[in-house]
């Protein structure tokens, strides 16, 4: 069992930039691929990022590419995404997920959520 708590979500201007942290409870941590989702009003939940077990592969949307960074920290069972130059379309609720296996995009694949963090990026 995995149970995650997402924060550092806020409001922010355009360009600007804002971490997210999900803290993960469980002795497995660092053998779960980690993720983040986002899912704005009236729109279906959407990958934006996720990573492997080991840290050593990255999985984005082209969304995002260049624009956010996600890193995990096993020791402190912690995963970050890293978001810079944010635009207005970022604006969402982001959710952080675990799952044994490899990083996938689809979200009904993901075993584990946390409640979610909301971003509001204004222009």
């Amino acid at each position: 069992q995995v149970q995650l708590v997402e924060s550092g979500g806020g409001l922010v201007q355009a360009g600007g930039s804002l971490r997210l942290s999900c803290a993960a409870s469980g002795r497995t941590f660092s053998s779960y691929a980690m993720g983040w989702f986002r899912q704005a009003p009236g729109k279906e939940r959407e990958f934006v990022e996720g990573i492997n077990w080991k840290a050593s592969s990255t999985v984005y949307a082209d969304s995002v590419k260049g624009r956010f960074i996600i890193s995990r920290d096993n020791a402190k069972n912690t995963v970050y995404l890293q978001m810079n130059s944010l635009k207005s379309e970022d604006t969402a609720v982001y959710y952080c997920a675990a799952r044994f296996g490899t990083v996938v995009v689809q979200a009904t694949l993901w075993g584990y959520w946390g409640q979610g963090t909301q971003v509001t990026v204004s222009s």
